[in-house]
């Protein structure tokens, strides 16, 4: 089924929500590359308007969509009471689900699609790309505090959106597989990025040993902690809400962490080819490391800060040896838009996590620079 069949019953999934009025337009929204998203308008009576995001959940991707709106549920409500109890505005600081009629957060159509709606945030913008060291700032303080509000969340009641999302061990096990196996004969093509995965099999275990030795305590994590993920407000250029919580399941706070280093902390594109453009920036790691403590406030353990470093070293390798399975796979997972696009991908993180390795001291040297 394609996208567009799989939203054939959008009109159908509308007349199920809880909407104020009557809607009179939906229409395309974003540029998400999993699920679907629309606004829809509704007219009130005295011919106002009001818009909702409307959204079907990828269940190709997301294989059970009843437990991820559980989690949704669980983790915007607790969110909306903190942010009530701190003053703030329940309606645009977090997510707010619109119930379908029957007080059900979620709709199964009748072809097999699910669909979820929430009120629409008006006056926002996000942003793809760091531009300015001040915005990657900003962005690490509303993560930092998305952290702080649920760290008293007993995390272990979450569901597990996607199995072993980061595993490293198990990513590490794919990537040997994927080796042995070589089903596109494309192991010859990336023995060097090979012998550089392989080299580091000593480190993919540290921090989910850590956390088995209660040296790092289990948090509600993002999973997806990348700019374009806060709502800023048009108005102040302030972080605002976090939003995309799909992949919101029990974790590392370093996973987080260390997904936006690698996401945000570089000066070239994830696809560059040419690798010369490709650098670990400082001065971007120290406006996130600096943002995210001061989010937090408190809240982390001595050991989390310790281990930020290694958070943001082991999401990048965990993710280019995801990008070399996906190549050596066939390219099954990740959409490609060009011949060796995954391998083009991995080489970027293996750059990255190359000059990391150079700079690992330094990298410590900052963290403790904003320890509280």
């Amino acid at each position: 089924m394609t996208r567009e069949q799989a939203c054939a019953k959008i009109e159908e999934a509308i007349s199920q929500m809880d909407y104020q009025g009557t809607p009179v337009e939906y229409y395309r929204y974003g540029n998400g590359h999993i699920n679907d998203t629309f606004v829809v308008v509704c007219r009130l009576n005295n011919n106002a308007t009001v818009k909702y995001l409307l959204q079907r959940i990828n269940h190709e991707v997301f294989k059970n969509p009843e437990q991820l709106m559980s989690n949704i549920v669980s983790i915007t409500s607790f969110l909306r009471g903190k942010i009530i109890k701190n003053g703030g505005d329940p309606e645009r600081e977090t997510l707010n689900i619109v119930p379908l009629r029957d007080g059900r957060s979620y709709y199964k159509d009748s072809i097999g699609s699910y669909w979820r709606s929430y009120l629409f945030i008006d006056n926002t913008v996000s942003y793809d790309l760091v531009n300015r060291a001040e915005d990657f700032y900003l962005s690490a303080f509303a993560f930092g505090n998305f952290q702080r509000l649920l760290s008293d969340y007993p995390a272990h009641t979450l569901y597990e959106t996607i199995k072993d999302f980061h595993n490293t061990p198990v990513r590490f096990e794919n990537l040997k597989r994927a080796i042995d196996t070589d089903i596109c004969g494309r192991v010859k093509n990336v023995q060097k990025e090979i012998e550089f995965a392989l080299a580091r099999e000593s480190e993919v275990g540290i921090l989910l040993e850590k956390q088995k030795k209660g040296e790092l305590p289990l948090r509600v994590t993002h999973n997806d902690t990348k700019l374009n993920n806060i709502l800023f407000d048009k108005n102040t250029n302030k972080p605002l809400c976090i939003i995309d919580l799909d992949t919101i399941m029990p974790g590392l706070s370093v996973y987080d962490f260390g997904d936006s280093i690698r996401f945000g902390a570089t000066t070239g594109a994830e696809d560059e080819k040419d690798l010369s453009k490709v650098n670990f920036s400082l001065e971007l790691y120290k406006a996130y490391v600096k943002g995210f403590i001061e989010g937090t406030e408190g809240s982390l353990t001595d050991n989390e800060i310790d281990m930020l470093p290694m958070g943001a070293k082991l999401m990048t390798y965990e993710c280019g040896i995801r990008f070399l399975t996906d190549y050596l796979e066939g390219d099954i997972y990740f959409r490609i838009h060009r011949e060796d696009h995954n391998l083009d991908r991995c080489r970027t993180q293996f750059k990255l996590v190359s000059d990391m390795e150079e700079k690992f001291d330094i990298m410590h040297e900052i963290v403790n620079k904003y320890r509280p």
